[in-house]
């Protein structure tokens, strides 16, 4: 059986599909638009999961350097996101997804 620092990769790869899960379903039930980029970053954190268990798994950096750039990228989609729902939520005094319509005519 292939295993990670003694733990079987099953672990790991359903800890990765609970947290997407968890993710996907935070993105679709809620209406806040913060605890919507906290459910995307739960995705993402999920999928950096994956990445580094096969990385280990299959004793190649590939996975890691991925990883890297993913969590980069994360860092600059979260600040620039905190900064529109900021900007909104001055504007209109809500940060509900639903009551946001500012590319309406």
């Amino acid at each position: 059986m292939n295993t990670v620092s003694g733990i079987p990769l099953n672990y790991f790869l359903s800890l990765a599909g609970i947290l997407f899960s968890i993710g996907v379903a935070g993105v679709l039930i809620r209406r806040n638009a913060v605890v919507i980029f906290m459910a995307v970053e739960l995705m993402l954190n999920s999928v950096n999961l994956v990445f580094i268990t096969f990385s280990k798994s299959l004793s190649n950096v590939g996975g890691e350097v991925i990883v890297f750039f993913v969590m980069a990228i994360a860092a600059a989609e979260a600040g620039v996101g905190l900064a529109i729902v900021i900007a909104i939520h001055r504007q209109i005094k809500t940060s509900n997804v639903d009551e946001i319509n500012l590319l309406k005519w």
